[in-house]
Formats: C-alpha cells, structure tokens, sequence
C-alpha cells in the first residue's frame, strides 16, 4: 500500500504525539494536523516538521483547522474529543464526544470516501459505532483502538512483576475499552512459557486488575489529563500494520457480525490488520469464566449505545 497521506483529527496530547510517531516513521508523505483550535494544529505541525532535520524524516506534517488539505487521505487517527477528568468515567463523556463524532466522520466521508478510519475517541466501543454509522463505510475501513492500548499495559505490568524483557511478552486483552475489559491469562506467554508457570494466580488476578484501571491510575497521577504516549503509541501501531499490509494480529474493536457469537456492536477482538484495514477477525477459544467476562464486557457496550440513543 502506497501511502500519500495520513490525517490526525485532534491536536490535545494525543493527536500531536500520533503525528510526530507518524512522520518519524515515515509512514506517509503527508501528515496532516486537524483541529478547530486555530493556530494550535498550525503551530504544533510546524513545530515537528522544524524536528525534521535532527530526526531524519521526510514526511511533511502541517496543520488545518478544516479537511480541504486531506481530501483523498488514505488513513485518518480520530482523537477529538474532551478527555476524562478525575472522577469522570469514560461513559461520561458520551454525548460530547458522539457530538464530535459525527460532525468528524462527516468531513471524512466527503474528503476522503475510501479512507480507513482508526477511532481513539472515547468511550471507544461506541464512538466506533458512531462512526461506522454516520460513515456508512464498511467494517473493514473502521476500526477501534482498544486491546492493542490495553494489551500494552498488561505487557508492561508483567514486564516489571518478572523483570524480564518487554520483547519476550505475548499477550491478549479483548472486550470493550474500560473498566470490564478481558485480558487473557490462558494466551499470555513469557517467551513461550505460559504465565501460569511463572506467578500465582494471585499476582496474576492482581496485574488483570491494575490493566483495567490503567488509565484511571495515570489520571489519577495527572490530575489534569488523560494518558497519551501509549494511546498514541499504540493508534500508530494499528496504522503501520495497515500502511505496510503486514497482516499484524492486533486485538482492536471490530463490529463483530456474528463473531464469539455476538452481532451488531463493537468488541476487542483478535483482528489481523492489512493494506484493507480489517482483513479477518481471529475467533480464539476461551473456557466458561472467559466467555462469561466477554459477555459482560459486551453487555456494558450495549448499555452505552442505549445510554446514547436515549440522549438523542
């Protein structure tokens, strides 16, 4: 996939952190800072493109406060959106950011028709489907960043409960992006040794607890923000898989059609990611305790779109 231009709606922490990775790996010609704050995407842009020369990349990045300047844009990273606040939960920020949404996935769809949406925007799960639907793109060209997030967390933890390398961690977390996520002990592996060998289950049940409250913890710590070097890290990730058609197996929200059999809303799940976007969602087997998480994991999404609905 020859890839001319990339676009990154948001330019808070997030944004900017995702055009800066983006250029420095050189992952298009173009990249292209969105915000409605003026001067901020301009200024921000500029400002990594003056990095260029001390970082050795060769992708212009430049900002907008419109979408003229992405018109045919291959990718577009979605981060609009307020951020959570101490003591908000992520479901409190749904009828804002659905707002922003849909005003985005609009201009997206008039720019760029054939483009592949990569959405940040919490809460995750559902702003997915707000995109998917006001886009009315195929699934395969929408897809959400969660697990790949959440899977890096758990990744990290384990890495600084055994102090071994962060390379040599496998690892899936699956379901929706939030307090009922499901990392998966069972398919966790420290270079090919299963973790059940090397923790009780105690410590293992204690680093699963501290993953789903990840981003509470760094907000916690922040006070005035929300995490971003990993969010950004990781919504990078899922485009370079797409950008090099590497056919990467990355836990992402994919609207499942049937998949762990479930249909019509937004789930992380295992999804090889390719030159189309979603190129197959993996279904793996899970025992009667997993497949109950993921069930309630679901049914806390479907209580956010009802949530939405009913504010319409």
């Amino acid at each position: 996939m020859s890839v001319k231009k990339i676009t990154v709606v948001g330019a808070g922490h997030v944004g900017a952190t995702c055009s800066q990775l983006l250029s420095q790996k050189e992952l298009a010609r173009e990249v292209i800072l969105v915000d409605i704050a003026e001067g901020i995407p301009q200024g921000k842009g500029l400002d990594q493109w003056e990095s260029a020369p001390i970082e050795g990349f060769d992708s212009r990045v430049t900002g907008s406060n419109n979408y003229e300047s992405s018109a045919g844009a291959d990718i577009f990273i979605v981060t609009a959106g307020i951020a959570r606040k101490p003591g908000m939960s992520r479901d409190d920020l749904l009828k804002i950011n659905a707002g922003v949404m849909r005003a985005v996935t609009t201009e997206i769809k008039r720019v760029a028709p054939d483009s592949i949406i990569i959405v940040v925007t919490n809460p995750l799960d559902v702003m997915a489907q707000v995109a998917l639907e006001t886009s009315g793109f195929p699934r395969e060209r929408v897809i959400g960043m969660a697990g790949v997030l959440d899977t890096a967390r758990y990744r990290s933890f384990i890495a600084l409960e055994l102090d071994v390398s962060i390379e040599d961690i496998q690892a899936l977390v699956l379901g929706g992006h939030g307090d009922t996520m499901v990392p998966l002990a069972s398919y966790t592996s420290v270079s090919g040794i299963p973790l059940t060998q090397l923790l009780s289950q105690e410590r293992i049940d204690a680093l699963v607890e501290r993953t789903r409250k990840g981003g509470g913890e760094i907000v916690a710590h922040l006070k005035t923000g929300s995490a971003y070097y990993a969010p950004a890290a990781a919504a990078v990730q899922m485009a370079e898989a797409i950008v090099k058609d590497k056919r990467r197996i990355l836990p992402c929200a994919a609207w499942l059609q049937g998949e762990f059999g479930m249909k019509d809303l937004y789930l992380g799940v295992p999804c090889m990611l390719g030159e189309n976007g979603l190129e197959r969602i993996i279904e793996v087997d899970l025992d009667d305790e997993e497949k109950a998480a993921l069930e309630t994991s679901a049914e806390h999404v479907r209580s956010t779109v009802a949530a939405l609905k009913a504010l319409e």
